[in-house]
């Protein structure tokens, strides 16, 4: 494909995106754009734009249908939806996790600043009661399925901002495997620094680049 023609696809994906990306909060009526939302937006750019759940959705659906879980009947998924997201708000509310509705998915995102220690994957003390908080809404809610992603800055090498994206994925999922969420639901991928949300040129974002995100999508039938 020609540049020309390959990059104004690429604006047009992200546009998309973009204009997808505004939703409201339940609590305030306030429209906003969503950050993770614009990622995707970024990652399109990139030639990449994270599309279904890792896994296949068909596949893990059969498998947490087969563990006795169940799926929502589809005009119930909005309202169940609904009550896990109130509840991920207020457990979080001033923890410097944010929480975007998708739809009726939903993505939280946590700064590596406040779950991580600069250049490690195992989960600050201080994190764990927020992520006991968070694994409590998702095992009352069982009918989901899980992504937990991991991102990086740009500094470093490709292979080690890779790992350590994957390490970090799988740190959050296995902490919460711990507080009682089902493993089957449960799916880990590392973007390494292919995914920014912000400018890598700067402290600030390379800060907000450092993040893992959880994926939360409805089970349906």
């Amino acid at each position: 494909m020609p540049v020309s023609k390959l990059a104004t696809t690429a604006f047009a994906t992200a546009l998309l995106v973009t204009t997808a990306a505004c939703v409201t909060d339940p609590n305030t009526g306030e429209r906003r754009i969503s950050k993770a939302a614009i990622g995707a937006g970024a990652g399109a750019i990139g030639g990449y734009l994270l599309g279904d759940l890792v896994g296949g959705r068909r596949d893990r659906t059969e498998r947490i249908v087969g563990t006795g879980i169940g799926a929502i009947a589809g005009g119930a998924v909005g309202a169940y939806m609904d009550r896990q997201e109130q509840e991920l708000r207020r457990q979080t509310a001033g923890t410097g996790v944010e929480v975007d509705r998708q739809g009726d998915e939903l993505v939280l995102t946590m700064p590596s600043g406040i779950t991580f220690a600069f250049d490690r994957y195992d989960i600050q003390p201080q994190f764990r009661p927020t992520l006991d908080q968070i694994a409590q809404t998702l095992s009352a809610y069982p009918q989901t399925m899980i992504d937990i992603y991991g991102h990086t800055d740009s500094v470093g090498t490709d292979a080690y901002n890779q790992t350590l994206s994957e390490n970090r994925a799988r740190s959050v999922a296995s902490y919460l495997q711990t507080r009682g969420v089902q493993p089957v639901r449960i799916a880990t991928q590392g973007f390494g620094e292919t995914q920014p949300i912000a400018d890598n040129a700067t402290e600030q974002g390379r800060a907000a680049n450092r993040r893992v995100e959880i994926r939360i999508v409805p089970v349906e039938r």
